[in-house]
């Protein structure tokens, strides 16, 4: 794209990244709001039980703050959930939300955050841009370096048993993220990896989305790339490792920032159906199609391709094609070294499901519009058979 092509650029205006954070929360929501008495931190069962909410908790009723725990988020979180968190925040009359999780808590916290003061109802604001007036205060602090949830201006929810809907607005960007390595140290090799391969597709897709890729994406989206793949495999195998983890929360919320503006693509639009048919994690349903979704896209966005493979492997060299087949090599190759699976019949897909999941996939309008080459259901069977 030409240097002078319009574009507009939206994110989180305060973001805080430093080991240990959270353990601050109090003085910095006091800097930021200091108006807010009564907090609701949103969080998930899992994470509550790591006893890693006790200090950001602490922080807040040492600043003055009434502090309540909500911690029933589930993956995937249905509507039935979120409407229990609106009235949640309610009761607690809370004047603040904080997400603390991984993907699904910051989801829901931004949906309290948009409906616990407003009359409007959750039917009402799916899709791009129904959100009306203001919202509560929104703090994000991811516990995973994967969604980038904390600085995007969107949240999923499962609306039926295999469906899920997008909620985009501007009022879901937060007022402060703040990235703290230390909630993530004990995340388990698998989680991390797959997660963390969702951060790097973000980054991929952000890079060649087709509508809106602009300049300010495209750099967040290769720093968000070398900052990945540099520290994957080491946030893996030494999970203890602060600086490898820092990095990856980095490059996480980086790839969110771009993937914010310019909308992820048909890796997304496969994985969905795959999450939502098989419970199979975000990060990992993404991992599953990536390199046969990028094989199919080879035609039409080798260039950028091969400028990522450079990001990757500086090293790689030869013609166009050859570096950007070298991203596709690289991309299974970072699957395979984190020893997560690798195809659909390893998370209990059978042949049988391919027809389903390339029906729902194809329902995925939003997100296969933003794809560098169309797909036709056909050559959405091809991508899930390949995968198989």
């Amino acid at each position: 794209m030409t240097q002078s092509a319009e574009f507009s650029f939206s994110t989180v205006p305060h973001l805080v990244s430093a080991p240990g954070a959270s353990s601050r929360l109090g003085t910095l929501v006091a800097a930021h709001f200091p108006s807010a008495r009564r907090a609701l931190i949103v969080t998930d069962p899992g994470f509550l039980s790591t006893g890693l909410v006790d200090a950001p908790c602490r922080s807040l009723e040492q600043a003055g703050l009434a502090v309540h725990v909500w911690s029933d988020v589930v993956a995937d979180p249905p509507e039935s959930v979120v409407l229990q968190a609106v009235d949640v925040a309610r009761q607690h009359g809370a004047d603040l939300v904080i997400g603390l999780g991984g993907g699904s808590s910051m989801d829901v916290a931004k949906l309290i955050a948009v409906l616990a003061g407003s009359d409007q109802p959750l039917s009402q604001i799916y899709g791009i841009g129904n959100v009306r007036g203001t919202r509560l205060p929104l703090v994000q602090i991811p516990t995973t370096a994967g969604t980038g949830s904390e600085v995007t201006n969107i949240a999923i929810v499962t609306t039926g048993a295999t469906t899920k809907m997008g909620v985009v607005a501007p009022q879901l960007y937060a007022d402060l993220a703040i990235l703290d390595a230390q909630l993530t140290l004990g995340l388990p090799p698998m989680v991390t990896a797959a997660t963390g391969i969702d951060a790097i597709v973000h980054a991929i897709e952000a890079f060649t989305s087709k509508h809106k890729k602009n300049p300010l994406s495209d750099n967040l989206a290769r720093q968000a790339l070398s900052l990945l793949s540099r520290n994957l495999l080491r946030a893996c195998e030494h999970g203890a490792d602060l600086e490898a983890r820092q990095a990856m929360l980095l490059g996480a919320c980086l790839a969110g920032q771009a993937f914010s503006n310019a909308p992820v693509a048909a890796v997304h639009a496969l994985a969905y159906p795959i999450g939502g048919i098989f419970h199979v994690p975000h990060g990992l349903s993404n991992s599953l199609v990536l390199p046969h979704v990028l094989r199919f896209n080879l035609s039409h966005a080798s260039a950028h391709y091969a400028e990522l493979a450079g990001i990757i492997d500086p090293g790689v060299s030869g013609s166009e094609e050859a570096r950007a087949n070298a991203l596709v090599n690289a991309m299974e190759k970072i699957a395979a070294n984190t020893g997560i699976q690798t195809t659909l019949r390893q998370v209990g897909v059978s042949e049988s499901d391919i027809d389903k999941l390339a029906d729902d996939a194809m329902l995925q309008t939003r997100l296969l519009g933003n794809n560098p080459r169309e797909l036709t259901r056909e050559d959405i069977h091809r991508i899930y058979t390949a995968a198989y």
